[in-house]
């Protein structure tokens, strides 16, 4: 079995503690995809430092030499673009057509990101006095630690690490525990594109102590996180008590509003697409359906059939539309809510089991749940599964109350043919990205981000990537 180190100041090295960890294939838990470093605070220490050491030469690089960096990375990811997908696919459980969209999607965001280390401008102010130029300048904020989700193992490390390196920062890369086989992929990937060393800095192993490691260290002055509420919250406390600035990307219980909609067809085939991609288990699905009363049965109905008709198996295989969920412990959880939507006497109308026999993995099927309440976990709480509830409102104004219930405000998505409701929606659902007619999808070079509990701090993607990676300095000229 391959052993993969730590990649620290231009060297893969050993970890300090001398231990590894297993990876394994969600969809066929008898395959192990190699040993990773378990690394520890002294691992932690030296990547820092290394960071450190090498920010101040990597920041007064020319922003246009960073950005032919990252073009030749993004070169590089189109032409090794299989072999990570099947790496993705393989710890990950994302489907093949998926993985490959991942890393289309993280070829793109580069490409950006490529093009903004060129475009670092600044202003010039009036002065009061004769003689004095006044400027204000963007700066690199510095060493910047990236903690990344299992879940999206290529583009989301890619979309933090990329705009850190245009605008000149450096960084301590700390992948998901349960995907750091992308993540050694891409940073041979950045290290073959020509990053010096120090400028990109890997670390893998347990996220807790890693994740409390970095963000306690006062040397790195952000924090860039994807990931649960919970962990957002305790890295938030860890990085702003030495004023390190925090960019978290959390949760989210995204709904569907569908009310006089235009095509009934056309809004189950999109909820069902953004339900169940990445089998359920991505920040952005949608989780929840809130539709007017006449119009229920037919969408549930519209919405079963094309559940029947997605085929759950295997990653690798072509004709698979839905791979096995990441872990046991994703699957349990997955289970637990079901359950319970039995014990409030919803109704199971397809799916809400677990694929046994054939399948070595974590596969479950499509779940679509109705009968529901408003105040029922099912309705409040991130599943992070493939499970799609849906509730029934007497009123627009009603179902905009209820997609406004969750503590999370990342994505929301109306379907209607009426303008105003649409504007209204846009005006008062609760969500960092508003969707209208259109499923919960982003695009390579738009703001991302949510509000409530779902994100804080800059939007990443796109030029309000800046607003995190780097800082201000006005400058006054005699």
């Amino acid at each position: 079995m391959n052993q993969y180190k730590n990649y620290i100041d231009g060297r893969w090295c050993a970890p300090a503690t001398g231990a590894y960890a297993p990876n394994i294939n969600p969809g066929n838990i008898e395959e192990h995809l190699g040993m990773f470093a378990a690394s520890g605070a002294a691992d932690v220490a030296a990547a820092v430092a290394a960071a450190k050491e090498s920010f101040c030469s990597w920041t007064e690089r020319p922003g246009p030499e960073r950005g032919k960096i990252l073009y030749r990375f993004a070169e590089l990811l189109a032409a090794n673009e299989t072999e990570i997908a099947v790496a993705l696919s393989k710890e990950e459980g994302k489907i093949l057509t998926e993985a490959r969209g991942e890393v289309s999607r993280a070829i793109a965001e580069t490409r950006f990101m490529a093009g903004e280390a060129s475009r670092l401008t600044g202003e010039h102010y009036v002065s009061e006095k004769p003689g004095v130029e006044i400027m204000r300048r963007r700066v690199s904020l510095g060493p910047v630690a990236v903690i990344t989700p299992w879940n999206f193992p290529v583009v989301t490390p890619v979309r933090k690490i990329s705009p850190a390196l245009a605008y000149g920062d450096t960084v301590v890369f700390k992948p998901a525990t349960l995907t750091p086989l992308s993540a050694v992929k891409l940073v041979q990937l950045y290290e073959e594109a020509g990053v010096p060393p120090g400028v990109l800095n890997l670390i893998t192993g347990p996220g807790v102590a890693i994740g409390d490691a970095l963000s306690s260290a006062s040397e790195i002055r952000g924090v860039t996180f994807t990931g649960s509420t919970s962990i957002g919250r305790r890295i938030y406390a860890r990085s702003t008590g030495h004023f390190s600035r925090v960019q978290l990307e959390m949760g989210g219980k995204n709904p569907a509003l569908v009310y006089d909609a235009e095509d009934l067809d056309e809004a189950a085939g999109q909820i069902v697409a953004a339900a169940f991609a990445s089998s359920g288990q991505r920040c952005t699905a949608i989780s929840r359906v809130v539709v007017s009363r006449n119009e229920y049965g037919p969408l549930v109905e519209k919405m079963r059939s094309l559940i029947a008709e997605i085929t759950v198996g295997d990653a690798l295989d072509e004709k698979v539309q839905m791979g096995p969920l990441v872990n046991e412990s994703q699957i349990e959880t997955v289970e637990r809510y079901v359950d319970l939507a039995r014990d409030e006497r919803a109704e199971v109308v397809i799916g809400g089991e677990r694929i046994d026999g054939r399948h070595k993995g974590y596969y479950y099927l499509p779940t679509l749940i109705t009968g529901i309440s408003r105040t029922s976990p099912l309705a409040l709480e991130e599943i992070f599964g493939p499970v799609l509830s849906v509730l029934t409102a007497d009123s627009f104004e009603e179902g905009l109350d209820i997609c406004n219930d969750p503590a999370y405000g990342l994505a929301g998505c109306v379907f209607t043919r009426d303008i105003a409701r649409a504007k209204q929606f846009i005006r008062t659902m609760e969500s960092g990205m508003i969707h209208v007619n259109h499923g919960t999808a982003s695009q390579a070079h738009v703001p991302f981000g949510g509000v409530k509990e779902s994100g804080f701090g800059a939007y990443s993607i796109g030029p309000t990537a800046r607003e995190f990676y780097m800082t201000e300095r006005v400058v006054y000229l005699k």
